[in-house]
């Protein structure tokens, strides 16, 4: 081999490796702030078939669910609120302090991201509420779909579960 080539094929292992390292770099830099998404039948009971795939306490995610009727407890002083998300599956607490957003309201489809702490109750820092009045999240329409004779629900059902 040349000299020419050798130098061709140098540059060209170095440019690979040198985005081989970037890609990795990036990768790893984004890991902490990848949000997953969970349902409130996933985090409480785990996802796939095994059920074997749940959060721990102290990850960033994502859930979708609707606002269970009769949950949303406000604190007269301050901007803390408390309410529970459902879905066909389970129920989950989610505390938040901010101003929510104008659309939130209870038996509204909406996205919470946070931090899942013990006992699993989300601690939002971010509420997301859709305009459409109909709107659910598509896997909480695939869970009730799958599951429509559920008595999970059945809205009086799980508040009376719940208390």
């Amino acid at each position: 081999m040349n000299i020419r080539r050798r130098r061709r094929l140098m540059v060209v292992v170095t440019i690979l490796v040198g985005l081989g390292m970037a890609t990795g770099l990036v990768m790893y830099a984004l890991r902490s702030n990848i949000d997953l998404f969970y349902t409130p039948g996933e985090i409480l009971y785990g996802r796939g078939a095994d059920h074997t795939d749940k959060p721990h306490p102290g990850q960033q995610l994502r859930i979708g669910g609707i606002v269970l009727p009769g949950s949303v407890k406000r604190d007269p002083n301050t901007l803390a609120v408390q309410f529970k998300l459902y879905d066909a599956n389970g129920v989950v607490e989610v505390t938040y302090v901010g101003i929510l957003p104008d659309l939130f309201r209870e038996g509204q489809g909406i996205v919470a991201e946070g931090v899942l702490e013990d006992g699993n109750v989300i601690k939002a820092r971010q509420v997301l509420a859709k305009h459409d009045a109909k709107y659910t999240p598509p896997e909480i329409t695939h869970a009730m779909k799958k599951n429509p004779d559920d008595p999970a629900l059945n809205i009086q059902t799980m508040q009376g579960e719940q208390q």
